[in-house]
């Protein structure tokens, strides 16, 4: 059985971490699977965007894999690049969207924080077991969460392992939305027709500007220029929004 589920429908591509059994821990060789997974999905122009979500019933990712932990080999990080522990941090240049359910926990969490588009199941509980546990290593997965959650909620799950679920998650703005188990297809199959209603170029550049902007205070983001902004400006896309513009219809985008 693969560690993970790869699958391509039309312009969506659907990686689903595999190890139910062990709440889906991500082992070295399932890092390197994943790492795979987002450079074919960043190097497949018909490819706009990618779903990411965990088999079974009981968890979306409970972390890492202690007995056979990811190892950063060949420069790749924990999670295949996304999340930048131990190896060099490799974004997706495509739309991600995570989709939770039961436990999220600690490179698990981390994972999930690097969609751009983050639903979790009613019954999510996002923790960071490190304290409790009494281990830690890179956790970068801290990084992102003092970024993306209020101050002292952060505080609380780095330093005395509180758990957050799904309805504080959504109040506090981390995740775009919760659902029931029972309509978690129905909301994830409606959040991915949005994106693919939009330029897919436009979402790539204005993504890339603006994750690259954030390293920068506000007037040297405004003052840098990003490369997928400037490259738009020559693709068969940007011409297509014009005609559009001009014909009064509904744009075709090709992704070019």
């Amino acid at each position: 059985m693969p560690l993970i589920d790869f699958a391509v429908r039309g312009n969506l591509a659907e990686v689903r971490l595999n190890r139910p059994a062990t709440l889906n821990a991500i082992n070295a060789e399932m890092d390197r699977a994943l790492a795979q997974a987002w450079a074919r999905i960043d190097s497949d122009p018909d490819i706009r965007v990618a779903l990411l979500t965990g088999a079974g019933d009981r968890a979306f990712c409970a972390g890492a894999d202690i007995s056979d932990p990811p190892i950063a080999q060949d420069g790749l990080s924990f999670g295949g690049g996304l999340t930048g522990i131990g190896g060099r941090l490799v974004p997706l240049q495509k739309p991600l969207i995570a989709v939770v359910h039961g436990h999220v926990l600690g490179l698990g969490f981390e994972l999930a924080m690097c969609a751009d588009i983050l639903i979790a199941a009613d019954n999510t509980q996002f923790r960071l077991p490190e304290a409790r546990a009494g281990f830690i290593d890179h956790c970068g997965v801290v990084h992102r969460a003092i970024r993306q959650l209020p101050h002292h909620v952060a505080m609380a799950m780095i330093i005395a392992s509180e758990p957050l679920d799904a309805a504080r998650a959504l109040h506090f703005g981390l995740v775009n939305e919760t659902a029931a188990m029972t309509d978690l297809a129905a909301t994830t199959e409606r959040w991915v027709q949005k994106i693919l209603a939009c330029a897919p170029l436009v979402s790539q550049a204005g993504k890339q500007a603006a994750l690259l902007g954030l390293d920068h205070g506000l007037k040297a983001a405004l003052d840098r220029r990003y490369p997928l902004v400037d490259a738009h400006a020559k693709t068969a896309d940007c011409r297509e929004a014009a005609s559009a513009w001009k014909e009064k219809r509904v744009p075709k985008w090709q992704g070019r």
